[in-house]
């Protein structure tokens, strides 16, 4: 193979695998000792005991993959006054400043929204939940995707992380947000990258290609 050959393909292979490698968590499932750790640490914040119980759950299942956290929220209509505001604001501000500091500590360990948007009309199916007026109405919903649950515990327990909850607790009137473990995903950046990389190294190739057999053709 060719020096320039090489540097074609052998450069996006390099540039691929080090993105992988940034944006995939090869440690697998939280250790014992990491969930004491974490555990440890919300202790010290006074949770109670069923939200203890269910951050180890979550602990404990660990798979070592990535996951998608679903959000679906409903802001508030008239949001209290939150130390470190401003007086008055209104709950988009307060969950822009809370996510400020989020997207971050989220985009720096290979977190992302993967999707995003408004709702434009009340739920259209509900089962299980009739009667309950509150579960039609939401305002946003999003998919954050987290490299692994030990990167999330990890956003989770920065101190200013916990500082900021407050504001979004306050511009909030209700949310639901759960975990899911993706089958099918084909909006992951490394298939997506990977696809990029190999099609433009494969067009460049060719084209050089053509261009050497040019020369040599005159």
């Amino acid at each position: 193979m060719s020096r320039k050959r090489f540097l074609i393909w052998g450069l996006p292979a390099f540039l691929y695998a080090a993105f992988v490698f940034w944006y995939t968590d090869f440690g697998g499932p939280l250790s014992s000792i990491e969930i004491a750790s974490y555990l440890e640490e919300f202790e010290g914040q006074g949770l109670d005991q069923q939200a203890m119980a269910g951050i180890r759950g979550f602990m404990e299942g660990d798979s070592g993959r990535q996951f998608l956290m679903l959000n679906i929220i409903d802001l508030t209509d008239d949001p209290p006054d939150v130390e470190g505001a401003e007086p008055g604001e209104s709950a988009q501000q307060l969950m822009n400043r809370y996510m400020e500091h989020m997207y971050a500590e989220l985009f720096k360990r290979a977190c992302h929204p993967t999707t995003m948007g408004n709702a434009v009309y009340r739920a259209l199916d509900l089962v299980g939940v009739d009667g309950l007026d509150a579960a039609e109405r939401w305002d946003i919903a999003a998919f954050m995707r987290y490299r692994s649950r030990r990167t999330f515990m990890e956003i989770v327990t920065i101190p200013e992380t916990r500082g900021r909850h407050a504001f979004k607790v306050a511009a909030l009137d209700k949310t639901i947000a759960y975990p899911i473990e993706t089958e099918i995903y084909l909006g992951d950046p490394r298939l997506i990258l990977a696809l990029g990389l190999f099609s433009f190294s494969a067009l460049i190739d060719l084209v050089s290609v053509r261009e050497n057999s040019g020369v040599k053709g005159d």
